[in-house]
């Protein structure tokens, strides 16, 4: 992860990642179609091999130190939740799926920008080195903990609407497996990003050599903060302005729709 900042929160979050399972969806919604995936069963192999990515990718971010490594493997996992939700084919997984790729956005981007201020901040790239940063750059740390909170599911936030959706589609599909799949991983995403919130908050450099490098400027916490209000009034009021909840519904409805003898008819 040697790219500045700004590019890893852009290629993690909105950019390259994200064209891949926008093809994925409109390769199953418009070029194959539900109907002969499902008949064919090419849908329930890639099913399985999207949870697998994202258990073991989740277990991959855990072992990591490097703060922008463990969110780099946490993409990874995040992304197959889009792949698995397409690949369940009901209009609920599918809008989840529409659903995450925004959520995991506005998410994903105040992590990326937030160990990038950390890092710019105190010259400090492992999660280890991380002590007491909590108390040095509380607005950092307070964005921070609530995008890793979004990312694990947590209710009021905007990883929730999309991951609720998704559990939703897994029932309307018949496949109520994948919910499990879905509560493990967010039991996973806790236990790799909460670390980084206990070293920030809980615990102390016993030797005391922290210090912060470089000048402050507003128009690196800025952004953050506008992102973290994005997760929140997105969870609060998926709704809101510009109506991506009812976007993310007329996606899957246009999938669905045309699938005679499917969920819609």
């Amino acid at each position: 992860m040697i790219a500045p900042t700004p590019v890893s929160a852009l290629l993690h979050a909105v950019a390259v990642v994200k064209t891949g399972v926008f093809a994925v969806l409109r390769v199953i919604g418009f070029v194959f179609g539900p109907q002969l995936l499902s008949q064919i069963g090419v849908v329930d192999v890639l099913a399985w091999f999207a949870a697998g990515s994202i258990i073991i990718s989740s277990l991959i971010a855990m072992r990591q130190d490097h703060l922008k490594r463990r969110l780099a493997f946490s993409t990874v996992g995040q992304l197959s939740y889009i792949v698995l939700g397409a690949a369940l084919l009901s209009p609920l997984s599918i809008k989840g799926a529409y659903l995450h790729l925004v959520a995991h956005a506005v998410m994903k981007i105040t992590l990326f920008m937030c160990a990038g201020l950390i890092i710019a901040r105190t010259h400090r790239n492992n999660i280890s080195e991380l002590y007491g940063i909590g108390k040095k750059l509380p607005v950092t740390m307070a964005c921070f903990t609530i995008a890793s909170l979004g990312i694990a599911g947590t209710p009021f936030l905007v990883g929730f609407v999309s991951k609720w959706n998704l559990a939703l589609g897994a029932l309307q599909a018949g496949k109520p497996l994948y919910i499990l799949i879905w509560v493990a991983s967010a039991l996973l995403a806790a236990a790799y990003l909460m670390p980084v919130v206990r070293m920030a908050y809980f615990r102390h450099d016993p030797q005391e050599k922290f210090r912060k490098y470089g000048a402050f400027s507003y128009s690196m916490l800025i952004p953050i903060c506008i992102t973290t209000a994005l997760a929140v009034i997105l969870g609060v009021l998926p709704d809101v302005y510009p109506h991506f909840y009812d976007l993310a519904d007329m996606a899957a409805s246009g999938i669905c729709a045309e699938w005679n003898g499917g969920w819609l008819k």
